[in-house]
């Protein structure tokens, strides 16, 4: 059986279509748990108005969706998590194909595919993957962070399916980091344990109300948790490429600082994503920009 875990905060609009996405599976061998934290609007009702014996809604007060999804992973029977936001859903088959891939790679205890992203007015995009290392619809991604580095994320948030053994080994989702848990999660599953993965687009996440060119709402943090942890893997697996998922790392801090309007720090991200990626053109752009006059910077 499969656990599907859905961290639920205030996503009244949406999570009662995200639970129907579920049920309309081909493969319906799963339980649904919904982990409900400590949402302030109708989540709950809107998702209790959505009636299968196989739906638990688990509720605790709010602490983030990192605490919501290791509340999921504790509260799972199945042998295999899949994990879902509340406001995205899946296509008919991704159960069904997640299945398969396990039958067909029993050595890979991380199963991912493709997915599209649909946008505030209802344009769609297939997310980018590049350089896969298989010719097929199908197969291992044995170079995830070489992929990861030069693509939209090969594994998300709303197309993962993992062992819970797995999970567990390596702690769940962090707690305390605010941004970048995710990317840190992948990481070290990607590390530790063999990924398959479909090129069939099996999901879609829907991108909520902001763009890349948007001034960030939050700053940094100043102890960079996810940099440190990520070298530290680095160190300790020595995975195929991943100076280049480091870099990458530094690379979005550099343009959050850089669109934050703060010029030292933006810089000295860009040469620490230099040190693990002295190719990455873009770097230097980041550096030309923070080196303008300000009449010239665009986060002026």
């Amino acid at each position: 059986m499969i656990s599907v875990v859905i961290p639920l905060y205030n996503k009244e609009a949406s999570i009662a279509h995200t639970l129907r996405s579920i049920l309309k599976q081909s493969l319906q061998d799963f339980e649904i748990v919904v982990v409900n934290d400590g949402s302030t609007d109708g989540s709950v009702e809107e998702a209790q108005s959505v009636e299968d014996n196989r739906i638990r809604i688990i509720n605790q007060p709010n602490a983030g969706v990192s605490a919501a999804r290791n509340r999921g992973i504790e509260e799972a029977r199945g042998e295999w998590i899949a994990f879902l936001d509340a406001d995205d859903e899946w296509h008919k088959d991704y159960l069904l194909t997640m299945h398969d891939l396990h039958d067909k790679y029993p050595h890979c205890n991380v199963l991912g595919c493709n997915y599209e992203y649909r946008y505030p007015d209802n344009k769609i995009k297939t997310a980018i993957i590049r350089r896969i290392p298989f010719a097929g619809t199908e197969g291992e991604l044995s170079n995830y962070f070489e992929v990861a580095a030069c693509s939209n994320s090969p594994l998300c948030s709303s197309t993962i399916m993992v062992k819970r053994s797995s999970i567990i080994e390596i702690g769940g989702f962090p707690i305390g980091i605010k941004s970048g848990e995710d990317l840190l999660t992948w990481a070290r599953l990607a590390a530790q344990n063999r990924i398959a993965f479909s090129k069939t687009v099996l999901a879609t996440v829907n991108v909520i109300g902001f763009a890349v060119t948007d001034r960030p709402s939050r700053v940094p943090a100043e102890n960079d948790l996810v940099g440190k942890e990520l070298l530290e893997l680095h160190k300790r697996f020595h995975p195929l490429k991943m100076e280049l998922y480091i870099s990458l790392w530094h690379k979005m801090r550099s343009s959050v600082y850089m669109r934050l309007g703060m010029r030292g720090k933006s810089i000295r991200e860009a040469l620490i994503a230099l040190r693990y990626n002295p190719l990455n053109y873009k770097l230097y752009a980041y550096l030309v920009i923070n080196l303008l006059p300000s009449c010239f910077n665009p986060a002026k």
